[in-house]
């Protein structure tokens, strides 16, 4: 058995224990009361949330603490259907505006995007990475509004698209999908480009999706 430190031991538990069900979405984990649970120090209780917080799995409040993650099904397959409509409708749009540099740059993101990936312990900068790529290829559109309104949908996403990379084992497959949208952006395919975007947003939603109904289903 490979040893565990306080912190991997914590986090290893508190994350089946979310999983599970005891802690519902919006509860917050005090972290006093989690060192009593566990007999340790907060020191380690501290390490385990900021774990399951690049996880997708806990989030800090400013000046309230740790939060459990609110875990809503319906949420998830709203805000990924959201990101399909408006991301399909930038990149349709950059795809003919597209520079030189613009490809460049996008290239350049998803070669340490890919480094993050295959490294693995770099999970907090894995979904970074992923909208700043994506945020490469729209750009060009120069459409303000709608690249507010994506930059709010990824911010409410990102635990969800942790869990995906994490959870779903299709890391690879995430990999494969950037590469074919880029390599289509390249070729001036703009519908190509948007089959693809849309069946990894909806790809990636329903390895989430079946991530959480096992996990409840495990539980009745």
């Amino acid at each position: 058995m490979a040893f565990k430190t306080r912190a991997q031991y914590v986090a290893d538990d508190l994350r089946r224990r979310i999983l599970g069900g005891e802690f519902s979405g919006g509860t917050q984990l005090r972290q006093d009361a989690l060192a009593k649970d566990y007999g340790v120090s907060r020191i380690p209780v501290r390490e385990a949330l900021l774990t399951l917080e690049a996880e997708g799995l806990v989030e800090f409040h400013a000046h309230r603490g740790a939060f459990t993650t609110e875990l809503s099904v319906a949420k998830i397959r709203e805000l990924f259907d959201l990101r399909v409509l408006v991301e399909g409708y930038v990149l349709e749009r950059a795809i003919p505006r597209l520079t030189p540099a613009d490809l460049a740059q996008a290239e350049t993101i998803l070669s340490d995007y890919d480094a993050a990936l295959n490294a693995g312990h770099q999970i907090d900068h894995w979904s970074d990475f992923n909208f700043a790529f994506h945020r490469a290829l729209y750009a060009p559109a120069e459409l303000p509004e709608a690249m507010a309104m994506i930059a709010q949908l990824n911010t409410k996403s990102d635990r969800y698209i942790r869990m995906q990379l994490l959870y779903t084992r299709q890391i690879e497959k995430a990999e494969r999908e950037h590469h074919a949208l880029l390599d289509l952006a390249r070729q001036g395919d703009a519908a190509g480009a948007c089959q693809v975007l849309e069946r990894h947003i909806l790809d990636a939603c329903e390895g989430i999706v079946a991530v959480l109904e096992r996990h409840l289903a495990s539980q009745a």
